[in-house]
């Protein structure tokens, strides 16, 4: 069956806003997912002064979901400070869209990402604010939440997917309950493995189908 995208997101996927690549960027990030192979790589131009973005640029790899996401998200986060730009949600980008496809949402997840890993390293490097995580059971739930099961666009620990976090030494073991035959495991667990593999302390991601 064919993906039925609205009407805003075959206009941004057609002509995207905000696309290219800013020279000596004040940061840049890149945001990536296995489950269908798309990225992102967001640039800020941010004013010093204010901290307001005055330009944002994104390149996308991937399908039309990604483009019109990394097109709407940037619309979104010019002429912003960088707090408020930090607090844009995915829901507020897919719903500038009309919405996506359930199977499409975490397109959204990843553009969100791509701009407050950019805004994060810009406040890291120039303001000195540290984003590094604390590894325990509490920072890889939350990391988990951007992880979104395709059939409903919902996260797999909202869904109740996830049945057991373990941490011994660095060693992060999760447990997840999905259908053995599921054509959406083996890409989930390849998401799995590359949020919990970003928080810091973690030298390896074992997960389980239990």
């Amino acid at each position: 069956m064919a993906i039925k995208y609205t009407a805003k997101v075959i206009e941004h996927f057609k002509n995207p806003h905000n696309i290219g690549v800013i020279e000596n960027p004040d940061a840049c990030a890149t945001e990536g997912s296995p489950a269908c192979g798309d990225e992102i790589t967001v640039y800020l131009k941010i004013d010093k002064a204010t901290d307001r973005i005055e330009d944002v640029k994104f390149q996308s790899y991937g399908c039309a979901s990604n483009i019109a996401t990394g097109s709407i998200i940037t619309d979104l986060a010019k002429g912003k400070t960088i707090d408020e730009a930090e607090a844009i949600t995915w829901k507020q980008a897919a719903d500038e869209l009309g919405g996506l496809p359930p199977v499409k949402m975490h397109c959204s997840v990843l553009a969100v990402d791509g701009l407050r890993s950019a805004i994060r390293k810009y406040k890291k490097e120039v303001k000195g604010i540290d984003y590094d995580s604390t590894l325990d059971v509490k920072t890889v739930t939350e990391e988990l939440k951007h992880v979104l099961w395709p059939p409903v666009g919902v996260d797999i620990i909202t869904l109740k997917m996830v049945k057991y976090i373990g941490i011994d030494l660095g060693a992060v073991r999760v447990e997840v309950s999905i259908g053995s035959d599921d054509k959406f495991l083996n890409p989930t667990i390849d998401e799995i493995v590359e949020h919990v593999s970003k928080i810091r302390g973690v030298k390896s991601v074992n997960v389980e189908n239990v």
